[in-house]
């Protein structure tokens, strides 16, 4: 099993979770705005799905797909050990345009 970071490397799957941030869409959807084959969108799905990211629902003949929060602790658990760096950072930048004012 591919670790979060392994699944969200690729583009096409970052993509996807960037469209789906909008809220659930069907595959055809997703086909018709990221310009690639249903079978290929279906095999970056099927990654995104096993890894916990994305979540399927039956609705009639399609399936609705949608984000699923929890999945991305583990980035965002890794993404907390730098928070402190890039908050001084911003602080200190909003320091040093205070003082041109």
């Amino acid at each position: 099993m591919p670790t979060a970071f392994e699944v969200i490397a690729e583009p096409s799957r970052r993509q996807i979770l960037d469209l789906l941030r909008e809220g659930e869409l069907p595959v055809g959807e997703l086909v018709a705005r990221l310009r690639m084959s249903q079978p290929a969108v279906s095999k970056h799905l099927r990654v995104l799905r096993e890894a916990g990211f994305v979540t399927p629902r039956v609705a009639a003949q399609q399936r609705q797909y949608r984000l699923n929060p929890k999945a991305f602790a583990e980035v965002d658990e890794w993404i907390a050990h730098f928070r402190p760096f890039w908050t001084k950072t911003l602080d200190d930048l909003r320091s040093h345009l205070d003082k041109e004012d």
